[in-house]
């Protein structure tokens, strides 16, 4: 396993590898104590596409990613890679889009537990009153990403 603090303009991203793909990615609430920089062909891509998203120059990401967890968290987080950059659904949406209308509950628990956020965009899931919901990383990054994705075109 190889972890790497990325900085962004959001703060610190700890992606983490198992040398082939990625298997974690999450904004940090707060800055660790040391940071940690690890050198593979996985993170220098990553660190790459995720300059180019900061930059308002990437919309999807293209990384190996391998992620633990439920049929039913596959599934949702399979869905969210649908989600268009740059607009929002509601956990309500995410459920229908599944074929699970009555799920949004637990949508929104698959959601928060998506290992490797902003490549699998959950951040794009609001509440259906148009309020931001949750977030793993809080709600500040959250807001950061929206608005950053809102702002960007691309030709």
């Amino acid at each position: 396993m190889n972890i790497h603090h990325y900085s962004a303009p959001i703060g610190i991203i700890e992606i983490e590898t198992d040398g082939y793909s990625i298997t974690k990615l999450k904004p940090l609430r707060k800055k660790p104590a040391t940071l940690l920089k690890s050198e593979n062909q996985v993170i220098r891509k990553a660190c790459g596409q995720l300059g180019e998203y900061f930059a308002g120059e990437r919309q999807q990401f293209d990384l190996p990613i391998s992620t633990q967890g439920t049929d039913f968290q596959q599934t949702v987080w399979k869905q969210l890679t649908e989600i268009p950059y740059g607009k929002t659904i509601s956990y309500r949406q995410l459920a229908q889009s599944i074929d699970n209308p009555k799920a949004c509950r637990a949508v929104g628990n698959a959601n928060g537990k998506n290992p490797v956020s902003i490549i699998i965009p959950c951040h794009r899931v609001i509440a259906s009153d148009g309020s931001l919901g949750g977030y793993a990383s809080g709600l500040e990054i959250k807001k950061q990403l929206l608005d950053m994705e809102k702002k960007c075109t691309f030709a």
